[in-house]
């Protein structure tokens, strides 16, 4: 059983760039993140078979980037 994977770096690098070019509402974050990981119970392919584990570790991998993703964007601004 894997807690993080080769997905789980594509989770973090996806939702750094999220968060440092797209938006920084953190209630969508979530939204999208947790229903990612619940669609993920219905689709039938193989990278969406994981365990509860792997599930709940997506989305701390999902919130680092995103928090490091706006501290990328703060920081980027202070610089302009």
């Amino acid at each position: 059983m894997e807690v993080l994977n080769l997905y789980s770096l594509a989770h973090l690098l996806i939702w750094l760039f999220v968060g440092r070019f797209v938006f920084k509402n953190w209630i969508l974050f979530l939204v999208l993140s947790i229903s990612w990981e619940l669609l993920e119970l219905v689709l039938p392919y193989d990278f969406a078979m994981e365990s509860w584990i792997n599930k709940v570790s997506d989305v701390i991998v999902n919130t680092i980037g995103f928090y490091f993703g706006l501290i990328w964007k703060i920081r980027s601004k202070k610089k302009s």
